[in-house]
């Protein structure tokens, strides 16, 4: 087996369980212009591609272009009251990041999320977490699945991207990992499920975090 020195986490349906917040807050917008919300399920669709990607997934076909400004304005505005409500990592998170950083691998976060959120997410609730890098959408970078914020992050891990794997729970995240030149990790407790991941060529299929473990320090 290969041996890895890096990791780079997605935030969202891969550290933490995000998509309550998110469904909580979408669906009060929805609810203020007078259109149906959508259940949890239907956000985990939904997410991935950043906020804007979002609103337009879940407000009706034929909601004016020329809204949608407005509508993300008023989005921020009330996740930013409500993005740590019921956010929480994933069972095994904490402890394998702890294990991974105790062993000297270099760890980071790459997301789509707003930069903001990302950072104060993985600060809050990951304290102790020496990531080497956090960044989120509206960093400078392209969004995923654009490699230019794995490559960085690479380079400030000092590492080649075959030293690095790169996990997610979705098929933009293989795909990122894979145009970044780095092997990928698919998490099936996340929001997209095994078939994306595996159309989306995964390396390795992780189900828990221990999974993740062994393949930096069996």
């Amino acid at each position: 087996m290969k041996t890895y020195r890096g990791a780079i986490f997605d935030l969202d349906g891969t550290l933490f369980d995000t998509v309550a917040d998110i469904a909580d807050s979408a669906n009060r917008v929805l609810a203020e212009y007078g259109c149906p919300g959508h259940d949890y399920a239907a956000y985990k669709t939904f997410v991935g591609r950043g906020f804007m990607d979002l609103l337009h997934r879940c407000f009706p076909a034929g909601t004016p272009e020329e809204q949608f400004p407005a509508i993300l304005e008023r989005m921020l505005a009330v996740y930013g009251e409500h993005y740590l409500d019921k956010t929480a990592p994933y069972p095994g998170m904490p402890e394998l990041l702890q294990k991974l950083q105790k062993a000297g691998i270099a760890l980071a976060v790459n997301s789509n999320k707003r930069d903001l959120y990302t950072k104060k997410i993985a600060a809050t609730l990951l304290p102790d977490i020496r990531f080497v890098e956090v960044l989120g959408e509206g960093n400078g970078f392209p969004r995923k699945p654009q490699p230019d914020g794995a490559l960085h992050i690479a380079g400030q891990m000092n590492l080649t991207p075959a030293q690095i794997l790169y996990i997610g729970d979705s098929g933009t995240d293989m795909d990122t990992g894979k145009n970044a030149g780095m092997d990928t990790v698919g998490c099936l407790w996340g929001f997209r499920g095994e078939k994306e991941l595996k159309e989306h060529h995964a390396v390795y299929l992780a189900g828990s975090a221990q999974e993740i473990e062994q393949l930096f320090l069996c």
